[in-house]
């Protein structure tokens, strides 16, 4: 691994940036010139200025994503602030091209209150088609996602809802493989920030449409301090939400507690967190996925010694790998495809079902496709997009 980084911190000094601009067309003579500047350029500024939604036409503006994030929840490493952040939305930035042909722009913002960055988004919004928020920390990303939902094109917070999507994928394909009824599967979630939050809601169908989404019935989140449950002083307000849709049966304890009997481990929070020994507590053959980064939860040779029959992580040197690159080019491709104002829950859920039928014949080694698999953003999209013009029931 020391490898790798090493290697990677190499190619950063080589290219000096992943990302450049590359113009479409060519200035060779005057008549470019006059074209795609002055004087010919005030023609679309004059049909633009009668009616703003023509950028959409004469513009990027229809196929361009800001990635914007204020450096808070970079990876695993935490809030390093707007200037070590650039490498991540620059790769972003590069994945969005690579994997969906769509312009992204890294905006990393030198401030962490949420009205700021509200009104920076805002003030920024009419030249891009799509807003991808980026490593934006707890409980603020909830306000900031939730206040931008009016500019009138998608916005998009990955770290909750594209992780959510790929992982709901997962689930339902390791039910598949292991032939269990969705429905009956009593999951535990570890982490009650944005990743599991997202995954909560989505396991639970929350506001999406009952043709949909069929909910999973049993669902408890742990954080730090254990169960989220109903006598828990202090809570904050989102936590409190939580508890609208998870724990049914309003269970209390550790996560040790809940765990026992339980089919799914879903860990979004820190490393070296459970052993083999919490693992044979669970269900016969349970469903692990492990998700923190770079060390998981649980390491899957553990997990399996522990009785696990299928293992998922968020890293790619081993198999499962819960990766957000089979989300998010596919959801903005369709978004964008369909002149969405927003990404709506149903297109969530029918993204995360799209992605689950892309993966030909799960195994438990493969519940998920090979994120490098360039057909797979297509296929969501065309999903993502087909739900986006489908009336809400």
């Amino acid at each position: 691994m020391s490898d790798l980084y090493e290697r990677s911190l190499i190619v950063h000094q080589q290219l000096h940036g992943k990302i450049r601009m590359v113009g479409k067309m060519p200035i060779t003579s005057r008549d470019d010139l006059a074209l795609a500047y002055t004087p010919g350029v005030a023609r679309p500024c004059e049909v633009i200025a009668a009616d703003p939604s023509k950028a959409n036409e004469l513009t990027m503006k229809r196929n361009c994503v800001a990635v914007v994030s204020d450096g808070s929840a970079v990876l695993g490493m935490g809030n390093i602030g707007p200037y070590a952040a650039i490498p991540v939305m620059e790769g972003k930035a590069l994945l969005f091209r690579e994997f969906a042909g769509i312009d992204a722009w890294p905006i990393c913002l030198d401030t962490q209150k949420v009205d700021e960055i509200v009104a920076t988004v805002r003030r920024i919004a009419p030249i891009f088609g799509g807003v991808n928020l980026e490593d934006i920390s707890a409980p603020r990303c909830f306000a900031i996602e939730r206040q931008l939902q009016d500019l009138g094109i998608p916005v998009f917070h990955d770290d909750q809802h594209g992780t959510a999507i790929v992982l709901i994928a997962a689930v339902l394909n390791a039910a598949k493989v292991l032939d269990r009824d969705v429905t009956k599967l009593r999951v535990v979630i570890n982490g009650a920030g944005a990743a599991g939050t997202a995954i909560a809601r989505l396991l639970r169908c929350v506001d999406h449409s009952p043709d949909v989404c069929i909910p999973v019935d049993d669902v408890v989140v742990c954080d730090s301090q254990g169960v989220i449950h109903s006598g828990r002083k202090g809570l904050a307000e989102y936590k409190k939400d939580l508890l609208s849709y998870t724990n049914r049966e309003d269970r209390s304890g550790s996560l040790g507690t809940v765990l026992e009997g339980a089919d799914v481990f879903i860990g979004v929070s820190k490393g070296n967190l459970l052993s083999a020994e919490d693992v044979s507590t669970m269900a016969k053959d349970p469903i692990v996925l492990a998700m923190a980064n770079p060390i998981p939860e649980i390491m899957p040779d553990e997990a399996r010694r522990g009785g696990a029959a299928i293992v998922g992580t968020g890293r790619s040197d081993f198999p499962n790998q819960i990766n957000n690159l089979l989300a998010f080019p596919g959801i903005f491709r369709g978004a964008l495809d369909a002149g969405a104002p927003t990404i709506t829950e149903d297109m969530k859920i029918v993204a995360a079902r799209a992605l689950a039928t892309a993966t030909s014949e799960p195994t438990r080694d493969r519940v998920l496709p090979d994120p490098l698999d360039r057909t797979i953003p297509q296929q969501v999209a065309a999903a993502v997009a087909l739900a986006a013009q489908a009336p809400r029931t």
